[in-house]
C-alpha cells in the first residue's frame, strides 16, 4: 500500500517558523526532560523528516554520527535544531556549544547547512543563529 501525503510540507524557512513548528513539541512542566528535535530540510526549506532525541533532566546528548547518517540518506540541504531547558533558561551551555561546533564540522564535510538551533524554555526561546553562535 502507497502512503500520500495530505498536506504540504512545513516550511523552515526562518526563526519564528522554525520556532511555531518546534514550539508544539516541548510542555512546559509536563516533562522534566530534554528532548532534541532534528528537522531535516530540503533546499527550500522544505521538511522532509524530523527525529527526536530523548534526553536527561539536565542534558541531551547530540547525536552527530546519526544526524550526519540520516542527512546523507535523506539528500538533506540543511537541519534545524532545537532542544529544550526544562531548568527555564534559554542560553546555551558549554556543553550546547561544544556539540554544536562538533556538528558543525562534520557538517562541512557533507555540505550540509545547520539553518538554526533553538532553545526553550517554557515559553521562551532563543536561536543561536541570533546570538552568532553558528
Amino acid at each position: 500500500m502507497r502512503f500520500q501525503r495530505t498536506e504540504p510540507p512545513a516550511i523552515l524557512n526562518g526563526q519564528e517558523a522554525a520556532r511555531r513548528f518546534f514550539s508544539a513539541c516541548f510542555h512546559p512542566g509536563i516533562d522534566p526532560r530534554e528532548r532534541l528535535w532534528v528537522a531535516h530540510v530540503d533546499s527550500a526549506a522544505r521538511c522532509l523528516h524530523v527525529e527526536c532525541y530523548d534526553g536527561e533532566p539536565e542534558s541531551v546528548e547530540l547525536p552527530v554520527r546519526d544526524i550526519i547518517v540520516d542527512a546523507a540518506r535523506l539528500g538533506s540541504a540543511g537541519i534545524v535544531l532545537a532542544h529544550n531547558h526544562p531548568c527555564g533558561d534559554t542560553r546555551p551551555s558549554k556543553a550546547d556549544c561544544s556539540a554544536m561546533r562538533r556538528l558543525a564540522r562534520a557538517s562541512e564535510a557533507i555540505d550540509l547547512t545547520i539553518l538554526d538551533h533553538l532553545i526553550f524554555a517554557g515559553e521562551k526561546c532563543s536561536s543561536m543563529r541570533r546570538m552568532g553562535l553558528l
